[in-house]
């Protein structure tokens, strides 16, 4: 049992991470009124901005490659990408208050096109005879752990066997939910998401709160992209790989009932049953791996169901979500 987690407890973190950043960034996105359905697409273009950044690098430097900077640009270039998707965003629904729900859609649409064309065109560049992009470099710089893990045995490799990027990832999760809990900017943010009209007449700036969250949030979300990218799958990039991993994000922010603290435990527990099916003994019986795989999206179906019935006031989304705010109308 005990070298059953400690094989399959690290891979379910790391699996787990691209989901909490995702839902921590469309949780901001929601608490501020706005449905942001394109979170799939920001992190698409998270993803392929870092592998940009990190093939550039990589090519420039040569054998003179700094695991520093190999660290830096990427994430630089994956938050000006999400950034972009963000402020997309905002424009559409916020200043031209153009439908959320279609909105969020194309920009999904639009993400993952943008993702297959630029990722397509440096397979080119590279002549690579399979359809995929190595960043070995800085993948090895991503992954860097701690020293002392291995020296700790069990305990280190269960705990301490992660990136640096694992780790942050929690930590802005629990900055986020005390944020929003404790904080005036986080009280402030939650009024603009349930009621904008009483908001705005205690003297709030709509639009400004809007843009602000929403492209924070994105970025958020877009490091769950690059993260995937370098850290989960070490590197290598290939059109269409990120599955639907932005959807069940956004389904763990109604899982978590908005709180990121949560949402840590919620993205374990997708992550462990989105690989559990390697580790179900099945033989050369795929057609039960398959239905194996199936376990994620049955859990979505029951908790959703579970969810609905207890209906409590805390457990509702914003009463603003989703819906333009018109000042005219106060």
């Amino acid at each position: 049992m005990l070298s059953f987690l400690v094989t399959f407890l690290p891979r379910a973190v790391v699996q787990s991470i691209p989901l909490l950043l995702g839902c921590i960034g469309e949780t901001l996105n929601e608490k501020s009124g706005s449905l942001n359905l394109g979170i799939p697409g920001v992190m698409y273009v998270g993803g392929i901005s870092g592998v940009i950044g990190a093939f550039l690098y990589e090519q420039s430097a040569g054998e003179n490659f700094n695991s520093v900077l190999g660290v830096i640009i990427p994430l630089v270039s994956c938050l000006i990408g999400s950034l972009l998707m963000g402020l997309l965003f905002c424009f559409l629904t916020v200043t031209l208050r153009a439908n959320q729900n279609v909105t969020g859609l194309a920009m999904t649409t639009f993400g993952v096109g943008v993702g297959n064309f630029f990722g397509g065109s440096i397979i080119k560049l590279t002549g690579s005879e399979v359809p995929s992009i190595a960043l070995a470099a800085t993948s090895k710089a991503f992954k860097a752990k701690l020293p002392f893990a291995e020296s700790m045995g069990s305990v280190g490799e269960v705990l301490f066997s992660y990136s640096f990027m694992t780790y942050v990832a929690i930590i802005i999760a629990l900055i986020t939910a005390y944020m929003l809990k404790k904080t005036r900017v986080g009280l402030e943010l939650r009024a603009v998401g349930e009621n904008p009209a009483t908001a705005d007449a205690a003297g709030i700036n709509i639009n400004r709160y809007k843009y602000t969250w929403i492209c924070i949030g994105c970025m958020i979300a877009g490091i769950g992209g690059i993260y995937y990218v370098l850290d989960y799958a070490s590197g290598v990039w290939s059109n269409d790989a990120f599955g639907d991993r932005g959807w069940l994000a956004i389904a763990l922010v109604i899982f978590s009932i908005w709180r990121p603290n949560w949402a840590a435990l919620e993205a374990l527990l997708f992550g462990g049953l989105y690989i559990l099916y390697l580790y179900i003994p099945t033989g050369m019986d795929f057609a039960v791996k398959e239905l194996y795989k199936m376990l994620p999206y049955l859990a979505t179906i029951l908790m959703l169901i579970a969810i609905s019935l207890r209906n409590k006031h805390e457990n509702q989304p914003p009463e603003g979500l989703g819906l333009p705010y018109f000042r005219e109308d106060r």
